[in-house]
């Protein structure tokens, strides 16, 4: 059996990687951003080990529910860093809490759960995935801010990468194209677009390529894995 932290659990890829992870019976410890998402993530999840509210947006706080997790396990075998938040807006008028929140949310508390969580991964000589973006790869009008919170997370992945090798700790970017999810939702909601799920690569597609990371044999890592929409 094996351990694994995730966030961003409650919906979308999040959801469908830990569904699988619990289905194997692996052990699951998963962080909400708040208490009321504990029942519906725990309905959606019945077996875990443990739900732990860390909100996102506070990233001292993450760092310390990190730190309690070590404390009560010293083997991790993963971390999935699957939250995220988006809004959309040219630079011109975008506001100093959208870009706050995006940063927060998307790159620093990924660095300081991961930060916290090595002392467990480095004993299992265990696997760091980021959930990056298409945006993470190339920015496009009113995506400066969310454009910039994932090229920072690429440049994390990269530099954890180089520091953690010899601790042989793997740590790989994933870059997903438009998904069905309900974050895609949103963004065409943004975009003032007509959604139709059915164009985007299914959650559960990107899921099994996270799995097929974790799963990769003690003589190989990816680095990065780029998945895109067909056609």
């Amino acid at each position: 059996m094996k351990t694994h932290v995730l966030t961003g659990a409650g919906s979308g890829i999040g959801l469908e990687v830990a569904r699988r992870l619990a289905a194997r019976g692996d052990r699951l410890i998963m962080l909400v951003r708040s208490e009321d998402r504990i029942e519906p993530l725990v309905a959606a999840i019945p077996t875990y080990d443990s739900v732990l509210v860390a909100d996102l947006e506070a990233p001292s706080m993450v760092e310390e529910v990190g730190a309690e997790i070590v404390r009560s396990h010293p083997v991790i075998d993963s971390v999935i860093h699957s939250a995220g938040v988006v809004t959309l807006d040219p630079v011109a008028r975008s506001g100093l809490i959208d870009w706050e929140r995006q940063l927060a949310v998307n790159l620093t508390s990924p660095a300081m759960l991961t930060k916290a969580l090595l002392p467990s991964l480095r004993a299992a000589r265990g696997t760091v995935v980021f959930l990056n973006s298409g945006a993470g790869l190339s920015a496009h009008a009113d995506w400066g801010a969310y454009a910039a919170s994932k090229f920072g997370l690429r440049a994390l992945a990269d530099s954890l990468r180089a520091e953690e090798a010899a601790a042989g700790v793997r740590v790989s970017s994933v870059f997903p194209g438009r998904t069905a999810t309900p974050m895609q939702a949103e963004v065409h909601r943004q975009e003032g677009k007509a959604y139709d799920g059915a164009r985007w690569i299914e959650p559960a597609t990107v899921a099994e390529s996270i799995l097929h990371l974790l799963d990769l044999g003690p003589d190989a890592s990816i680095p990065e894995l780029v998945v895109r929409p067909r056609g």
